[in-house]
């Protein structure tokens, strides 16, 4: 959930540079053909090398520790989800002038998921309740709140107040500004989770699930990944999901009402943050930004 600031400088990353780094750094990969992949998200430009394998390179700061994180926890979780999730290969070193560490994961063929294919699918809706089971049941070890690495420790909601406050002053003319301060009023009082901290994806939308065949097949895009409240995952059930789906997902996570309101309240601040930055420029963020917010509000 975390982006860079669109005032940061940002190194120039093209397929050249990628190839460079691939044909230094992994020599055995570089006669595999290079292909980007466009539109580039807004943490990483990936392109896919060969058939099995991706290239991600991080685009601002904010992503820079996902190559690691990545490599370090999913061989360790993956068995245990029922979802495919990407497999990393290879973490790369700077070169070149690009300043910082990238990855290579296996490839995961799929499309992204839509609200068109599987926004009113229950079906679909349970899948992702189970994967996020599996996930919060994985152990944290001796990663416990108090003493967790930085890297793994979930943003408070409470640390977005004042720039959803700003954002929502910002839209009022376009949202309805009552309705959305009354809801994230609520959710920063809405009581904290008290219980033990479990794994939480950390950027659970629709961009991050793959389908195949009609059917969700993959969840990717793990740099968010940590410990603690899982709230934040409950975003899926706002940027995907109709009423009727969205009710059988709660119902299959067994969601208690306070951990149901935080994860409006995260639904409204990342919907909003994403509009307020692209909405103007970009059609596809400003569709689904639009949706999110309205179904947060929506409950």
């Amino acid at each position: 959930m975390t982006t860079g600031s669109t005032a940061e400088p940002r190194p120039a990353i093209d397929t050249a540079l990628a190839r460079r780094l691939i044909d230094t750094q992994f020599p055995q990969w570089a006669e595999l053909p290079l292909k980007l992949l466009d539109p580039a998200g807004s943490d990483h430009v990936i392109h896919r090398l060969g058939d099995d394998l991706s290239v991600r390179l991080p685009r601002h700061t904010g992503a820079i520790g996902q190559a690691a994180k990545e490599t370090e926890w999913l061989p360790r979780l993956a068995p245990n989800l029922p979802l495919a999730v990407p497999v990393p290969v290879g973490v790369g070193e700077p070169g070149f002038g690009y300043p910082w560490p990238w990855a290579v994961s296996r490839w995961l063929d799929g499309e992204v998921a839509t609200v068109g294919a599987l926004g009113d699918s229950p079906g679909a809706a349970v899948q992702l309740a189970e994967f996020l089971v599996a996930l919060q049941s994985f152990p944290p070890a001796d990663l416990q709140v108090g003493n967790a690495r930085g890297d793994l420790m979930g943003e408070p909601l409470a640390d977005r107040d004042r720039d959803t406050r700003a954002a929502i002053a910002e839209v009022g003319g376009t949202f309805d500004a009552a309705a959305m301060t009354e809801l994230w009023d609520a959710a920063l009082s809405a009581p904290g989770w008290d219980r033990p901290p479990v794994w939480f994806h950390g950027d659970f939308h629709t961009g991050n699930l793959l389908t195949r065949d009609g059917r969700l097949s993959a969840v990717i895009d793990f740099g968010g990944l940590g410990i603690g409240d899982p709230a934040c995952d409950l975003i899926i059930a706002f940027t995907l999901m109709s009423a009727r789906s969205r009710a059988a997902f709660r119902t299959a996570l067994g969601v208690d009402d306070a951990t149901w309101t935080r994860g409006r309240g995260w639904a409204l601040a990342t919907g909003l943050n994403a509009y307020t930055c692209y909405a103007a420029v970009n059609p596809r963020v400003a569709a689904q930004t639009t949706r999110q917010i309205t179904e947060a509000l929506n409950g």
